[in-house]
């Protein structure tokens, strides 16, 4: 690839530095915003999954706006508002101040993401994407790498509040290198935006996550909680049939009858709920299980970001040697493995032989992921890539949404049943989680083992 394809791939994957930069320095520092703010470090999952709620319900409305404003402007757009988002979370002073702000910042990284994509896909020719896709992937995983030791140096040393202030310049740079390197892309689009549309969908997956984000942990009434995922189920339903109706849905089901784009929305989800209780876990683990400082915690955890960062030297050689199908199916395999052997650490073992099982399993969980983002657009029409894109974007941060929701149950009851409380936790209480979370990875194989042998073969050239 010339120094300006590869330009493309990292340029737009400046939010994915960006958001992942700020959900894992946000990981690390869980336990030092729960004393500033005075709350219990587990309901701090409210700002995470305000973030990520924020995302997937705004994210509907990115491929629509890409098509009518175009793609450049939007991107740059939606950073200069996450910018704004992350700037007002270091003024909060208060857990619904920083959720509402965190709801803001969700607002902006809704079309960063998406429309990023979106330009890499109409950008580069198919027999290149899977050099772009992993060149797409290296600024997410430095945000990733650099992130826990970022999050643990900047606890250790100042306030939590830089953790969301240290956005606003990379936000910057971004904004000026999509300026100079990336043309404006538009499509020809006349239809309207889809209001009622967007309205069912949002207050579907607001109450579907909200009421599952507070089910069993005392954050409201009983009631109030089977209510929002009553309403959230009933409004899905009812914006499925609508959808069936429309004839330009703002995020339309029937994409899904595409075979690789299907197994890697609907199949991926498991994988995704997974990765989004991980990174959740492990801080938690290893600070109020283990006793570990924020500094000594993200030191040890950004063994996964350098396991996923390694993964472009390997990624071009797998699948030409190996395939879309079974490195999928292997990875996926591995990956629940190694979730599940997190559970086996304890204070005692050795804070080296944590740092490598976790590097192993960053590695596979980024091979997995890479194959499955890649291979899902292989059967999609170009004409339908802004809707695909906002469909998947929306998958998965529904999915990783729902995985942070689902950890800090799991810590609740898991709590629970060993005497304790969620106040209070101890490193017992989270060996039963990883094993879930573990299970759970696996449920995804039950959609890649129907993929073709040749799946994706168009894709495999270089």
């Amino acid at each position: 690839m010339t120094d300006r394809a590869r330009l493309i791939p990292i340029i737009v994957a400046c939010p994915l530095l960006l958001q992942n930069l700020d959900t894992s320095i946000m990981a690390t520092a869980l336990p030092s915003i729960a004393r500033s703010l005075g709350v219990e470090a587990l309901h701090l999952n409210l700002a995470i999954t305000s973030y990520l709620l924020s995302l997937a319900v705004f994210l509907p409305a990115s491929g629509w706006l890409a098509d009518r404003f175009g793609t450049r402007r939007v991107f740059c757009a939606a950073i200069v508002l996450f910018s704004a988002g992350s700037a007002l979370c270091g003024l909060a002073t208060s857990l619904p101040q920083l959720v509402l702000f965190r709801v803001i910042q969700g607002m902006g990284g809704a079309m960063m993401v998406p429309v990023g994509r979106l330009i890499l896909l109409r950008s580069v020719p198919p027999a290149r994407m899977v050099a772009a896709m992993v060149w797409f992937t290296v600024p997410g995983a430095v945000g990733r790498l650099a992130g826990p030791l970022l999050g643990g140096l900047v606890v250790t040393v100042a306030s939590w509040r830089w953790i969301f202030l240290l956005n606003v310049p990379f936000g910057i740079v971004g904004v000026f290198c999509a300026l100079a390197f990336i043309e404006d892309t538009q499509e020809p689009h006349d239809a309207r935006f889809d209001l009622p549309g967007f309205l069912l969908l949002s207050i579907g997956l607001v109450g579907m996550v909200g009421g599952f984000d507070t089910a069993g942990r005392g954050l409201v009434a009983q009631p109030v909680t089977f209510g929002l995922i009553g309403c959230g189920a009933l409004a899905l339903v009812a914006y499925w049939f609508y959808s069936r109706r429309h004839p330009e849905p703002i995020i339309d089901p029937l994409l899904l009858r595409f075979r690789a784009y299907r197994t890697a929305v609907v199949g991926g989800m498991p994988l995704r709920i997974a990765l989004g209780a991980s990174p959740f876990l492990l801080p938690l683990m290893l600070q109020l299980g283990f006793g570990l400082t924020p500094l000594a915690s993200g030191s040890i955890s950004v063994a996964t970001a350098v396991g996923s960062l390694s993964v472009r030297a390997l990624m071009g050689p797998a699948i030409r040697r190996i395939g879309f199908r079974r490195l999928l199916i292997g990875a996926t395999l591995v990956t629940g493995c190694f979730y599940a052997s997190y559970g086996l650490f304890s204070p005692a073992t050795p804070h080296a032989l944590i740092f490598v099982v976790l590097l192993f399993g960053g590695l596979f969980n980024s091979l997995a992921m890479v194959t499955l983002n890649t291979l899902g657009y292989s059967d999609m029409p170009k004409p339908q890539m802004s809707r695909a894109t906002a469909l998947a974007s929306m998958a998965q941060q529904l999915s990783i949404s729902v995985g942070v929701a689902f950890a800090a149950s799991l810590l609740t009851l898991t709590a629970y049943l060993n005497g304790g409380s969620a106040a209070h936790l101890i490193a017992r209480d989270f060996s039963p989680a990883f094993f879930v979370v573990g299970g759970l990875t696996l449920c995804s194989l039950l959609f890649f083992v129907k993929l073709a042998h040749n799946e994706g073969d168009e894709l495999r050239q270089r």
